[in-house]
């Protein structure tokens, strides 16, 4: 399978995502945001970093690189698109996903490890998860605080797209959100890195369960698109 990994000005775990991929035997390729389309590939991975700098604020302006008119119709027919940490903020930004991303109760940049339970199997990160599950998985954000208003709240909860909540909120999200999904649970954003737990080399491989989740997607949907 193609993972598409999109690369911004300022995007810094491109390479970790793109790893992590290849050791599950996926393919990764680079896509770059001034490039108006996702080169035909199986899923699109837009990971964490600071792009363009988060001026005027987190994914403001990334929304409106002409990749992002890409992503935006891949994943309107369907195609698998995971957000990590500042791609989750380009997410919410880009109209991906709703509510957005503050800065965390107590203005402390957090680079820590969580644990984070999986709240439903019904998105193309967590397929191959079950609810109740607990991983361990690190985060590293400023602006991870999720939050929206009472109506999208209540529509995530009734439509089982909280796809992930914190055990123990690090950064006062509404609800304990760390991750939500869209309607068709085809677009997933999280603010903890699956791709830094992919190894127990590296303190954890909880995360593998994820991205293995991903390329499963990634390959049913081209299997319906054949």
């Amino acid at each position: 399978m193609r993972v598409g990994v999109v690369l911004f000005p300022g995007t810094n775990c491109e390479l970790d995502v793109a790893w992590a991929v290849e050791q599950l035997g996926g393919e990764a390729d680079m896509l770059w945001h001034a490039d108006a389309t996702v080169r035909g590939v199986d899923a699109v991975v837009v990971p964490g970093g600071f792009a363009h700098g988060d001026y005027l604020r987190t994914g403001a302006i990334a929304r409106f690189s002409p990749v992002m008119d890409a992503v935006t119709e891949f994943a309107a027919a369907g195609g698998p698109v995971v957000g990590i940490c500042n791609g989750f903020q380009v997410l919410t930004e880009a109209g991906l996903l709703p509510g957005a991303l503050q800065k965390n109760v107590g203005l402390t940049f957090l680079c820590e490890t969580v644990e984070l339970r999986v709240e439903t199997s019904a998105s193309v990160l967590t397929g191959l998860a079950a609810p109740g599950d607990v991983l361990r998985v690190p985060i590293n954000h400023f602006e991870g605080n999720y939050v929206c208003d009472p109506d999208t709240l209540r529509r995530l909860r009734e439509e089982d797209r909280v796809v992930f909540r914190y055990v123990r909120n690090p950064n006062g999200s509404l609800d304990d959100i760390a991750g939500i999904a869209n309607e068709g649970g085809n677009v997933v954003g999280l603010m903890p890195h699956p791709e830094r737990a992919s190894s127990a080399l590296i303190g954890s491989d909880d995360g593998l369960v994820l991205l293995r989740s991903l390329l499963t997607a990634a390959s049913d949907t081209r299997a319906l698109s054949a």
